[in-house]
């Protein structure tokens, strides 16, 4: 289930949208500081997410999956952002250093196939960090967002689809505590909110911001050879029953010799 790019733009002109975007890049800066001389990759719709890392990357690029839509970004500058095969994308082995999934694992009709692409364009010393709704939260119940549609995940459903897809996770956070209401309050609030939620461990955040590095050596599968049973005698050729009759009748026609 993909939401549509305008119906992504729209959210994020909106008042609640510049919100959350604000508190979504906190999080991901107390991961990433900054991507000094690395390459950047986002997937899905990253491009509120990317200008944290446009100025000092070395290259920074958005993919966008086809069934989703692509819109012009940067806006007044040469495009940077690209409509792709979600299951194909279109770079080299090992190309980047960081990826970024917004909007991407929970509306992909294979996660575990997004995740394995990801795994191989991404060099063996980098890291991803994904961004994926809490199902637990308030935000996963509201179709005015778009993080109300697709598929939400628990902590434990994302630890098995990263074990599963060769990545080990290395950190966790939360984000968007505040209840999706775009009313002014709640927005002035919204930090209040965010820090009253990480200090006390609620399980009721909107989103689970995830950091996992790639398994250079992933596990595969054994596979076990049958064992050739070869025989170490010859075998015997044992005489059938007719040949036994005719031997014994050819006996006992045969005439007595003579003394």
């Amino acid at each position: 289930m993909t939401i549509d790019v305008i119906d992504l733009r729209d959210f994020y002109s909106r008042r609640l949208g510049i919100v959350a975007r604000r508190l979504i890049n906190r999080g991901i800066k107390a991961h990433w500081p900054d991507a000094e001389g690395q390459r950047v990759l986002g997937i899905g719709y990253p491009t509120p997410y990317l200008g944290l890392f446009r100025e000092n990357a070395e290259r920074c690029i958005a993919f966008m999956p086809a069934a989703q839509g692509v819109l012009k970004w940067p806006t007044a500058k040469p495009a940077l952002a690209t409509l792709v095969d979600e299951m194909s994308l279109p770079l080299p082995d090992a190309a980047v250093d960081r990826i970024i999934l917004v909007h991407a694992l929970e509306m992909s009709d294979d996660p575990e196939g997004l995740l394995r692409e990801v795994w191989r364009v991404l060099a063996p010393s980098g890291k991803m960090i994904a961004i994926i709704p809490n199902r637990r939260g308030v935000w996963t119940r509201s179709d005015s967002t778009p993080f109300g549609h697709g598929r939400p995940y628990s902590r434990s459903q994302i630890t098995q689809l990263l074990r599963q897809t060769w990545f080990t996770p290395t950190a966790w956070s939360e984000a968007l505590f505040m209840p999706p209401v775009g009313m002014g309050w709640f927005l002035r609030s919204a930090l209040m909110w965010e820090r009253v939620g990480a200090a006390l461990s609620m399980p009721f955040a909107g989103l689970h911001i995830v950091e996992a590095s790639k398994q250079v050596y992933r596990a595969l599968p054994a596979k076990r050879e049958r064992a050739k049973l070869i025989p170490a005698l010859q075998p015997v050729l044992v005489p059938s029953s007719g040949m036994r009759r005719d031997g014994a009748a050819d006996m006992g026609d045969a005439e007595p010799q003579s003394r």
